[in-house]
């Protein structure tokens, strides 16, 4: 994350009324909504200070809608600069009139504009150029007219030797050629195929030969079909990946007749020889032509509404991962486990700072686990450990019995930590330049104590792509997904706010009107300066203007400032009606705070202003009453089965705890504590029909599942979260059955998507 620009304007993005009304009727919102936030962007505001400091501008529209309307103004953006080339490139090349110059300019889609583009378009040499060299392009319109002359006899007085036009058939094939590629650049056609492709095309897939053995993971899509306006996210990005990796090959397209019907339609106007000329270029130019640009388009599109998808499931799941239930301010032992090489074991104090770090070796001989036993009983004196977290990776249910047969003189919380992606930290310049000194299995008992102190702000030093939480991250668009990713971090450290003398480098870089630049100067600054004293005293950052301080000033917290609003929620913009809310109740502002029978007395209609309404003072009576309040969950101790530490110990009909780590679109997995997540696949997430399993269950819940297979051989475990688990619910609605095609007709097997998901294997990104 470290290269992450929190940059918050829409540079090149121009607010035209066009743009507004279109957005504004897309989204259901009042123009003067969309007019505001678009003007606030342009302005260089940020998604979250618009959202929480801006509503009445906006209407108190929310961080999804704004986000919403920022990418719908890029999108436009960029249509009007590919307009803009259109436009530019006709003209250049002579063909723009008032007419064409009219369809480009209201062309509503990236699609219609390359249509109306693609007649004029630079082409490569085609078979239709080579036609017209020949001097066949009058005896195409004469036949393109069908007036019911004979093609043969028309034929006849084109045919030039010279011109390697030897035959009537040499003659009518150019003209048809030429035909063919009129047909194919026509905008009408065009549209009616794209509309046909995208409500009945069928992908078929089907295993590339000789690949059954290689492509064993895929075996689900060796001879599979389902119409592509329906398929899946999670089947599409499956599909593509197989298709890339040599072991599918895959089509798209509606039955062939239909398309004809379409094309037939608009250019057949007769009955004669001369129209079955034309029909025959209508074939030619599906087949040759037409069909292959559909099918690209089509392949396109689903590959965008997957990969949105997708990006959705890897946002929420990281939105809920990084908003876990902190454990908060308490001295930590932090334990990365291990066999062979020990167990790195780090004490923190309650800031996070590393106290001691030391390696003990509880899985060796007798000897080594008494005196690992007593290293820790020592260190958890020294250093009055409240709390021990350990790694769940390798050696970590052992690490955990070992430790919770351990008898401390007093309540010490034990909780076993997703380590995902703790050894990418552990090797990154960012743990680097934190530990120099230590080495990187020492930083990863670190991170793996300060996940449980605050999963936030820890797992904002990792990529998120490296968190484990992903479906395919590594197949989509990766522009859209960083964009995406960086939208909810964003979210997530404003909602919950920093703590300016705390808070790390990395951190900082996800305020709001921040960035690597300005949380290098304020951590800079604060070395060299000493903690900040209040809000105000940001400003002697270097660099850090008055349009950054704006923006960033409401999500930066200074406890123990002398205002006490400098560690709460309201914006400094702001502190003036405070204070008048104090002096009108005859007090201090600190009395304000926590004081429900004052802030109950406040009639907050008085101070309605022109700049700030009701939505701003509410927010602000909220924020007085649980100031610099987190949103995050209360922190609760989870426990496995403590019978359970392998896979071998799971048997069918066992009931037992799991804590989900990834939701996808077709379950979820469920971490039950033997080193391999197990899938509840979405049939069996609730007793009634499930469409989205984010509805039923979120990353870091923690569930009881049944154990229904183990499958040893390939490392799999299927579980369910039903009552009766495996038993079909009477009133679940069936799901939809993939369309048939003329291959499933004549006998070709359909293969069903199999409970014990293959997509289990495409995980481990």
């Amino acid at each position: 994350m470290a290269g992450f620009e929190n940059n918050p304007s829409t540079p090149g993005v121009k607010m035209s009324d066009d743009h507004i009304k279109k957005i504004s009727t897309e989204l259901e919102l009042q123009d003067p909504q969309v007019r505001a936030v678009a003007s606030l962007l342009e302005t260089g505001s940020t998604v979250p200070f618009i959202a929480r400091y801006r509503k009445e501008a906006t209407g108190s529209l929310d961080e999804v809608s704004i986000t919403l309307i920022r990418n719908r103004l890029q999108q436009l953006a960029e249509l009007d600069q590919r307009r803009a080339a259109i436009l530019k490139s006709l003209e250049e090349n002579g063909h723009l009139n008032d007419e064409l110059n009219e369809k480009v300019a209201s062309a509503p889609s990236l699609a219609a504009l390359e249509d109306l583009y693609l007649p004029y378009r630079p082409k490569r040499r085609t078979r239709a150029m080579v036609a017209r060299e020949k001097g066949l392009e009058p005896l195409a319109q004469i036949l393109w007219d069908q007036t019911g002359t004979d093609p043969q006899a028309s034929a006849a007085d084109f045919l030039d030797p010279a011109k390697e036009v030897e035959t009537i058939e040499d003659a009518l094939a150019g003209a048809r050629d030429i035909i063919a590629e009129v047909i194919n650049e026509d905008h009408q056609a065009r549209t009616a195929l794209r509309k046909l492709y995208f409500a009945k095309a069928v992908i078929h897939s089907h295993v590339a030969a000789g690949k059954e053995e290689q492509g064993a993971k895929y075996r689900d899509y060796f001879d599979w079909q389902e119409t592509a306006a329906t398929a899946p996210s999670h089947r599409i990005l499956a599909m593509r990946r197989g298709e890339k990796e040599d072991f599918l090959n895959l089509s798209m397209h509606p039955p062939e007749d239909a398309a004809l019907k379409v094309l037939e339609g608009l250019f057949l106007k007769g009955h004669g020889e001369d129209t079955y000329q034309v029909k025959l270029a209508v074939k030619d130019s599906y087949r040759r032509l037409l069909s292959r640009a559909m099918e690209t388009e089509l392949r396109l599109a689903t590959k965008r509404r997957a990969d949105l998808t997708a990006i959705k499931v890897f946002s929420e799941n990281l939105r809920q991962l990084l908003l876990a239930p902190p454990l908060g301010a308490k001295s930590v032992m932090g334990i990365d486990p291990g066999y062979r090489t020990g167990c790195k074991t780090v004490c923190l104090d309650r800031q996070g700072n590393v106290q001691h770090n030391d390696t003990i070796f509880p899985h060796g001989s007798d000897k080594q686990r008494q005196a690992a036993a007593a290293t820790i009983m020592k260190l958890a004196g020294r250093f009055n450990i409240e709390a021990i977290a350990i790694g769940n990776g390798t050696a970590g249910r052992e690490t955990e019995t070992f430790i919770r047969a351990l008898r401390f003189d007093r309540p010490i919380e034990i909780v076993m930590v997703n380590e995902s992606g703790a050894s990418i930290y552990s090797a990154s310049s960012v743990a680097r330049e934190e530990f120099p000194d230590f080495d990187l299995t020492v930083r990863g008992a670190i991170s793996i104590g300060r996940r449980l102190m605050d999963p936030l702000s820890e797992l904002v030093k990792i990529d998120p792509k490296s968190i484990g939480v992903g479906q395919y991250q590594h197949d989509v668009d990766q522009s859209d997904l960083k964009q995406a990713l960086d939208d909810t971090v964003i979210s997530c450290v404003n909602s919950v706010g920093v703590d300016v003398n705390r808070a790390s480098v990395q951190l900082l870089t996800y305020v709001s009107g921040l960035g690597p630049q300005l949380a290098g100067n304020i951590t800079e600054y604060r070395e060299q300066n000493g903690p900040f004293t209040s809000r105000g005293s940001l400003r002697k950052v270097p660099r850090l203007g008055p349009k950054a301080f704006e923006q960033s000033a409401g999500f930066l917290r200074i406890n123990n400032s002398k205002n006490p609003l400098d560690a709460s929620a309201v914006h400094p913009e702001s502190y003036h009606i405070v204070t008048k809310m104090a002096e009108d109740r005859h007090c201090e502002v600190q009395e304000l705070i926590r004081n429900m029978q004052i802030l109950e007395k406040i009639d907050i209609d008085r101070y309605v202003t022109p700049e700030i309404g009701l939505p701003t003072l509410k927010d602000i009576i909220a924020e007085l009453a649980k100031p610099g309040r987190d949103p995050r969950a209360q922190f609760e101790t989870f426990a496995f089965a403590s019978d359970i530490a392998t896979i071998e110990d799971l048997k069918p009909g066992m009931k037992i705890p799991g804590i989900v780590t990834n939701v996808t679109a077709f379950g979820a997995f469920v971490d039950v504590g033997v080193h391999q997540d197990g899938l509840v696949h979405i049939s069996e997430l609730a007793d009634k029909f499930v469409k989205n399993p984010a509805d039923i269950v979120r990353v870091q819940q923690t569930v009881e599942v049944t154990v229904m297979d183990v499958d040893l051989s390939r490392n799999r475990i299927a579980l369910s979260m039903k009552t009766f688990p495996g038993e079909a619910n009477q009133k679940r609605k069936p799901p939809a059955k993939p369309a048939k095609s003329s291959s499933a007709a004549s006998g070709s097997k359909k293969v069903r998507e199999p409970f014990n998901n293959p997509f289990a294997d495409l995980l481990g990104d």
